[in-house]
């Protein structure tokens, strides 16, 4: 028989308790934090404000070039005039004011920093509306000091002294940021390096191919503080020309967006966002994946910087990133595929579960009530999710014993136990590990087997309460989830004997190991299922012996 008045395991309590005291830390330091909750973009500029300030552009089109070593481009001029007629177009853009400048003498370096410092000496307010676009060769040069840059080949520029008689970049950039206007678009017809709409020269060329490309500069849209820089392509693609098409590709599809194709909201309005977004997926689409465009936004909220059109009625709530980090997720509203990141969906109004998924892997999942004119920055609301613990509450039902038939017999029946369970995710290491602190409670009438041939009914009543801590690996809706765990058992025993009846309580502390399958059937409930084994040292009839300790337990849960 199992003698209640014998020590057992009296250090690994101390284990427990320090276990424990970690885990409700943890939980009370989780409880400070946002955990998934969408929140909303701060939007500066409410929809009907967003029409005050006037719209103008200067457009650059280079298609030819004193030196020969530039191969002419067919449709440079041709992009800066056709995307001047739509947005000249009362019906259409509507801008005040469209400068073209394609013909030699005005595409020059000279003449073209004397454009833009005309651009810059106009009174502008914030809210004004500027687009510089530009259609030509770009290439990389080192400039003076050595280091390697970006330059826009102008009409005059040397292809054997880029740094001396091209326009860099960076001046390009500059020129922008000094404007008054808050709402400037840069769009970028041009190549970052290799074929194309680029040219480079043999040393240039040569050095690349041996240089890694974390030694490259970061490209213009990567770098500048101005509010939308639209690229027609990626860091190290070419940007393409199209007979069919008669214009740059990336144009093209950039000048249909403002014919009214590009309203993804159904607001009235173009807005940059919506024509680049549109230009990017017919540009990607036709190019068969070769040619992806890019865009750094840094002030979008309610996207006050509109192209074509006029407001006339709140949009259709749309959810939007171009961050580099989402890049390739997509975009699930109601578990159906709605979109691909980067770039911006409309979602239907109303509370809706939205999930970004890559492969089999989903980042992030959460419901909303979205509502007309509403637009929501996916990474945003990743990153605040991330930022705190989900916890997930659970009640738990299942079956634990000792595994060897003499424990069961004298010490303890296989029990049958109920209760409660908390799960904390990523809250140690950085986010790789998870907690779990769970507790339950069970009662019962047996009849125990005493040697030799004897039997002894008794009642018991047990309290098993346990922590764990371990990482979980997920796939889809599935997870499985292991680690060492530890656990206190209090047992008090009723012994029915014929001439009294004895009480006998007893405590130990068992170290051991979980493992656990979770299935996600939302993104607000969860259900369980954790086997766990245990190792003790249990004194029966005198001698204290190592015995095993398992069971299965299933549950299901809220995760918030």
């Amino acid at each position: 028989m199992l003698r209640p008045e014998e020590p057992c395991l009296a250090r690994p309590l101390s284990m427990l308790c320090v276990l424990l005291a970690f885990a409700l830390s943890a939980c009370r330091t989780a409880e400070s934090g946002e955990k998934g909750r969408m929140v909303r973009v701060r939007q500066e500029d409410a929809p009907a404000s967003a029409q005050v300030g006037e719209r103008h552009a200067l457009l650059i089109g280079i298609p030819e070039y004193a030196d020969p070593s530039w191969h002419r481009l067919l449709y440079a001029g041709k992009d800066a005039e056709d995307l001047g007629r739509v947005l000249a177009d009362p019906a259409r853009g509507g801008f005040k004011s469209v400068t073209v400048l394609a013909r030699p003498e005005q595409t020059t370096r000279q003449a073209i920093l004397g454009a833009l410092r005309a651009l810059e000496s106009r009174p502008w307010r914030s809210q004004d509306v500027v687009v510089v676009y530009v259609s030509a060769h770009g290439t990389l040069a080192r400039d003076f000091s050595g280091e390697l840059q970006r330059y826009l080949v102008t009409q005059d520029t040397a292809f054997r002294d880029v740094p001396g008689t091209g326009l860099e970049m960076a001046e390009l950039e500059s020129a922008l940021e000094r404007l008054g206007s808050r709402r400037r678009v840069l769009v970028l017809a041009t190549c970052h390096s290799g074929t194309g709409k680029s040219l480079l020269p043999p040393a240039v060329r040569d050095e690349l191919a041996r240089t890694k490309a974390a030694f490259l500069p970061r490209p213009l849209e990567e770098a500048s503080r101005a509010s939308i820089i639209l690229s027609a392509s990626d860091w190290g693609e070419a940007a393409r020309e199209d007979d069919a098409l008669s214009n740059d590709i990336y144009t093209h599809f950039l000048i249909e967006a403002l014919d009214g194709r590009g309203d993804r909201n159904r607001d009235g309005a173009v807005s940059a966002t919506e024509a680049h977004d549109w230009a990017r997926r017919n540009t990607w689409a036709y190019t068969s994946g070769r040619q992806r465009p890019s865009a750094q936004i840094l002030e979008v909220g309610a996207d006050p910087v509109l192209l074509a059109g006029a407001l006339e009625r709140p949009g259709q709530p749309e959810v939007f990133s171009y961050s580099a980090r989402l890049e390739g997720f997509t975009l699930k509203v109601d578990g159906e595929v709605a979109g691909e990141l980067p770039g911006g969906v409309v979602v239907p109004e109303g509370k809706r579960r939205l999930e970004l998924r890559k492969g089999g892997r989903v980042l992030w999942e959460d419901t909303v009530a979205l509502e007309a004119g509403e637009r929501r920055e996916l990474e945003a609301l990743v990153s605040r999710a991330s930022s705190g613990p989900r916890r997930t509450v659970a009640l738990e039902a299942g079956a634990l014993g000792f595994l060897d038939a003499r424990s069961r017999e004298q010490v303890l029946p296989a029990s049958v136990l109920a209760g409660a369970a908390l799960r904390l995710d990523g809250v140690l290491l950085d986010g790789r590990l998870d907690v779990w602190v769970d507790v339950a409670a069970g009662q019962g009438r047996e009849v125990l087997r005493l040697d030799p041939g004897g039997s002894v009914p008794v009642r018991h009543r047990t309290l098993l309460l346990g922590a764990a801590v371990g990482p979980s690996w997920w796939w889809g809706p599935v997870g499985f989830s292991t680690g060492p765990r530890v656990a206190g058992l209090w047992l008090q025993r009723s012994f029915q004997l014929e001439l009294l009846s004895r009480d006998e309580r007893y405590l130990t502390v068992w170290p051991g190991w979980m493992a656990g399958l979770s299935w996600r059937f939302s993104p607000a409930f969860v259900v369980d299922a954790k086997a766990q084994l245990l190792w003790a040292y249990v004194p029966v009839d005198g001698q204290t012996r190592m015995v095993g300790f398992g069971g299965l337990m299933l549950g299901g849960g809220y995760r918030f």
